[in-house]
C-alpha cells in the first residue's frame, strides 16, 4: 500500500490544527508534520503539535527541513538535530532527515535516539529544486549504505516529462522502501503513478494554497479525480499529451467515464513539451517499461503530427483515414507495445456540425466553408469537408501551411489577416485563438459576422468563447468545441475499452467540468 501523506505547514500551532483536522476529513492515511513552516518553533510548541497529531491514528512523519533543501524558515543545524531526536522521543512514526545532514553531523545522535525507540523509523531524503540528479541509482545505493533501515527519498524538478522515467525506474527497483517524487507541472504524473509502482508514500496538499512542492496535487484531486485509492499493479493508465495540457478536462471525463464502468484504468495529463524528438522519447520511454501499464493517449496540440510520424515509423497499424487526414489524435498500445493510430476528431467535428444543425453530411454538400487553422483539428474538419464536397478556404498565419493543406485536398487558401473578406456560410476555429486563459480573443473579427452564418469554435475551454458570444449577437447559428470535444471522446473510449462510452456521465461531466472552469 503507498500512503497518501499530507503535508502540515501552518506558521503557528492552531493554524496546523486546522490543516489536520481537514487532512483527516478529506481522508489522508499520513502525516508530515513541516515543523519548519512553524514561526517560533521550540520543543514545547512541537510536542504539543505531535501530541495533538497522535489523537487522529494516522502514522506521522515530523520533518524539520534544511533551508537549502526547502525549508521554510532558516533554523540552525543543531536546533534542527534536536527537534528530530525529540520527535522519536515523542513516538512519530517517522522522521525525515536530509543525507547530506545525516552522513555530515546528524547521523549518530539520530541513529542512537531510532535504537532507543521501538516505532520510528527513518527517511532519509535529498531534494534538488533545479533539475534531475545525475545518477539516482548511485544517490539509492548511498543512502541505503548509510542507513540500511532507512527509507529512502528524493524529490527532484522534472524539467521534462521524460525526466520522470528514472524514478519510476528506481520504484520498480526498491518498491516500498523508497519514495520518488518529481516536483513540477511535468512531474505530476510521478505522484499517482507512485501507488502502481508500491512506493512507500507519496504527498498531495490538503487543499488550494497549500502545496509544499511544485506540481502537488490536493487530496481531493487524488482520490476522487484519479480515484488513487483504486490503483493497483494492475491498473492501466492512460492520458492525454500535449503542450500546454493543464485546460484539459480530459483527465476528469474519461476518469468519470472509467469510474461508471467500473474499470481499472485512469488517465493522466502527460505535458510533452518540444517537438518531434522530444515526442518520440517519451513514447519510446513508455513503450520500453510495459510494467508501467500504459495502454493508450489522446494527442492534442501540437503533437497530431508527432503521433502520426511515431506511428508510421514504430507503429503497427494506422487508420487509413488518419493517414489521409496527415494527424493522429489517439494511440492504443497494444501486445507487445505495438502502437496503433487512429482519428476520432474527423467524426467528432462533422457530427457535432449536422447534429447541431439538424442536418446530415451529404447536405453540407457545396456549403461554402471557411478553416481557421492548418492544424491536426483543422486537417481531419477540411479531410471531411472534402469528403462531403464542401467549398472549403483555408486561413493560417503561416501562409505555406495553408498553402500545404490546400494542395492536399483541393481547397482554397488564404492568410489569416484576409479574415476581414470573410464570405462563408460555415466558419470553423480550429486555432487556439480564444483559449483559456486567453478568452478575451477572437481570430474573427466581429464586425465579419453575419446572421445566416453558422460559426463552429473548435475550442472547448471556455464553454462559450469570445467568437461564439459575438456570433450569438450577430444572430448566427453557433456550434461549441464541447460537442466535438464528447464526441471524440466517446470514440476514444470504445478505442480503449472496447466497451461503449457511458454517453450520459460523458455529457454530464464535460458540461459540468467546463461550467467549473468559467
Amino acid at each position: 500500500m503507498t500512503y497518501l501523506a499530507v503535508p502540515i505547514s501552518g506558521k503557528d500551532l492552531e493554524s496546523c490544527k486546522k490543516q489536520i483536522a481537514a487532512a483527516v476529513k478529506a481522508g489522508a492515511g499520513m502525516l508530515e508534520l513541516r515543523t519548519d513552516y512553524i514561526e517560533g518553533l521550540n520543543v514545547d510548541k512541537l510536542r504539543e503539535l505531535v501530541e495533538f497529531a497522535k489523537q487522529t491514528a494516522l502514522p506521522i512523519i515530523v520533518t524539520c527541513r534544511d533551508s537549502n533543501q526547502g525549508g521554510q524558515n532558516i533554523l540552525p543545524s543543531e536546533f534542527r538535530k534536536k527537534i528530530l531526536i525529540e520527535a522519536v522521543k515523542l513516538g512519530a512514526d517517522l522522521i525525515d532527515c536530509e543525507y547530506s545532514n545525516f552522513i555530515k553531523d546528524f547521523g549518530e545522535p539520530i541513529k542512537k535516539a531510532l535504537a532507543e525507540s521501538k516505532k520510528t523509523k527513518l527517511i532519509l531524503s535529498e531534494h534538488n529544486f533545479n533539475g534531475p540528479f545525475e545518477n539516482l541509482n548511485i544517490i539509492y545505493d548511498d543512502m541505503f549504505t548509510a542507513y540500511p533501515q532507512a527509507i529512502v527519498k528524493t524529490a527532484y524538478k522534472a524539467n521534462h516529462i521524460n525526466d520522470c522515467f528514472a524514478a519510476f525506474d528506481i520504484l520498480k527497483k526498491y518498491g516500498n522502501k523508497t519514495i520518488a517524487i518529481c516536483m513540477g507541472q511535468a512531474g505530476i504524473i510521478s505522484r499517482i503513478i507512485a501507488a502502481k509502482l508500491s512506493a512507500f508514500l507519496t504527498f498531495a496538499s490538503g487543499g488550494e494554497n497549500q502545496e509544499t512542492a511544485a506540481g502537488q496535487l490536493t487530496i481531493e484531486q487524488m482520490k476522487n479525480q484519479f480515484r488513487f485509492e483504486t490503483i493497483n499493479n494492475d491498473t492501466d493508465f492512460f492520458g492525454v499529451i500535449g503542450e500546454p495540457v493543464e485546460h484539459s478536462i480530459g483527465p476528469v471525463v474519461h476518469n468519470a467515464c472509467f469510474a461508471a464502468e467500473n474499470l481499472n484504468k485512469i488517465y493522466l495529463p502527460l505535458l510533452v513539451s518540444g517537438s518531434q524528438l522530444e515526442f518520440n522519447q517519451f513514447l519510446d520511454n513508455i513503450t520500453a517499461r510495459p510494467w508501467l501499464g500504459f495502454r493508450g493517449f489522446s494527442v492534442t496540440l501540437p503533437h497530431k503530427t508527432s503521433a502520426l510520424e511515431y506511428a508510421q515509423g514504430k507503429g503497427e497499424y494506422i487508420e487509413p483515414l488518419a493517414v489521409k487526414i496527415g494527424a493522429v489524435n489517439t494511440l492504443v498500445i497494444g501486445l507487445n507495445e505495438r502502437i496503433t493510430g487512429y482519428n476520432t476528431d474527423y467524426a467528432g467535428a462533422l457530427d457535432a456540425l449536422t447534429n447541431s444543425l439538424g442536418i446530415t453530411k451529404k447536405q453540407l454538400l457545396n456549403k461554402t466553408a471557411a478553416v481557421l487553422g492548418a492544424g491536426g483539428a483543422a486537417r481531419a474538419i477540411i479531410a471531411g469537408l472534402s469528403d462531403v464536397r464542401a467549398k472549403i478556404t483555408i486561413y493560417n498565419r503561416t501562409v505555406s501551411k495553408a498553402q500545404g493543406l490546400a494542395t492536399d485536398f483541393g481547397c482554397h487558401w488564404a492568410e489569416l489577416k484576409e479574415i476581414e473578406k470573410l464570405d462563408a456560410q460555415i466558419v470553423i476555429n480550429c486555432t487556439s485563438i480564444g483559449m483559456y486563459p486567453n478568452n478575451d480573443t477572437s481570430p474573427v473579427p466581429a464586425k465579419c459576422l453575419k446572421k445566416d452564418m453558422v460559426i463552429f469554435d473548435t475550442i472547448y475551454n471556455p464553454l462559450e468563447t469570445l467568437l461564439l458570444k459575438q456570433a450569438k449577437q450577430a444572430g448566427a447559428k453557433t456550434v461549441s468545441g464541447a460537442e466535438m470535444f464528447i464526441n471524440q471522446a466517446a470514440e476514444q473510449f470504445k478505442l480503449f475499452t472496447h466497451k461503449n462510452c457511458p454517453m450520459e456521465i460523458l455529457r454530464e461531466t464535460t458540461f459540468e467540468s467546463l461550467r467549473n472552469k468559467t
